[in-house]
């Protein structure tokens, strides 16, 4: 019995596999900004695919935007902001 995963996590999980170089074993590349030219590359845990939270984000951003991009990898429509203070919060909890 094995644990099921949401198919948006697994539709990020295979992009993430298409297009990850130059990222940890362990990790992914996501880009995040709302302008396509301020686009800024975060490398985050693969763990954060798990969380609802992540998981929530994920949701709105591919029900928006679909997950394939011109950036070439996942992509989440975000402030910057909001995705350190997200991913802040992650940290926090993994403690």
């Amino acid at each position: 019995m094995g644990i099921h995963l949401p198919q948006i996590v697994l539709n990020a999980k295979q992009i993430i596999h298409r297009r990850s170089f130059n990222v940890p074993k362990g990790h992914f590349a996501i880009y995040v900004g709302e302008e396509e030219k301020n686009k800024k590359r975060f490398v985050v845990p693969i763990s954060y695919l798990k969380h609802p939270l992540f998981q929530e984000m994920l949701s709105k951003a591919a029900e928006e935007f679909g997950f394939d991009h011109q950036m070439g990898g996942l992509t989440i429509p975000c402030a910057e902001e909001d995705f350190i203070n997200l991913t802040s919060r992650l940290n926090s909890s993994r403690s």
